[in-house]
């Protein structure tokens, strides 16, 4: 299962062409879905994110599908994906993180990402793989104003999804790129993933320094 998952992220544009030849124009209802799940559901973080819209934008070129058609689509996906989340998160919020199954780890990791970015963290949290799908659930959890996030959820959908999507189009059509899609996405995966990298290593650095700094008679 871990196999086919990492073939579909690194080739997910073949298995998109493919989709689109056998059904047509159900290759929109797969992306709306596959985005909003990614971004709405804390149970699947481990969708493709950033190298699906690279994907989306580099097979426009061949007819795959239409950027003008995809691209409102694909923002749609992204702000109701993050207001559902929010408001599982807002109203549920709770009960779910006393679940076995809640991941507290990638919460955890969220809540750092909060406190040095505070409320643009919606905004950049789009560019973070997990980070991008715990981010308005934390935010739901914590009761951010509505309004507030509201803002900052259609702001980071709408510059997630062109950045990625018009990115993919301009650069999917340069030979080597076009040739080597395959590494591009492992590049734009570990691209994606530094942030998260980086905080955490802020934030162990930050224990040790907390910890090095205990009075001996406390310890």
């Amino acid at each position: 299962m871990i196999e086919q998952f990492i073939d579909y992220v690194l080739h997910v544009d073949k298995h998109l062409v493919v989709f689109a030849q056998n059904y047509g124009t159900l290759i929109y209802v797969l992306l709306f879905a596959i985005v909003f799940c990614e971004t709405g559901l804390i149970v699947t973080p481990f969708l493709p994110g950033d190298s699906l819209l690279f994907a989306v934008g580099a097979l426009a070129p061949q007819g795959m599908v239409r950027l003008e058609v995809v691209i409102p689509l694909l923002i749609a996906a992204a702000i109701l994906g993050d207001a559902f989340n929010y408001w599982v998160g807002r109203r549920a919020g709770g009960w779910i993180v006393q679940q076995k199954w809640f991941r507290r780890d990638y919460m955890e990791r969220t809540e750092q990402f909060f406190a040095h970015h505070g409320g643009k963290a919606i905004i950049l949290a789009r560019f973070a793989p997990i980070i991008r799908t715990f981010a308005p659930f934390t935010a739901g959890f914590g009761q951010m104003d509505a309004r507030r996030f509201f803002f900052f959820n259609v702001t980071g959908g709408v510059v997630w999804v062109l950045s990625f999507c018009v990115g993919g189009y301009f650069l999917g059509q340069i030979p080597w790129i076009k040739g080597n899609l395959k590494m591009v996405f492992v590049l734009i995966i570990v691209v994606s993933l530094i942030p998260v990298v980086v905080e955490f290593f802020k934030h162990r650095g930050a224990g040790k320094e907390s910890a090095s700094k205990v009075p001996d008679d406390k310890v």
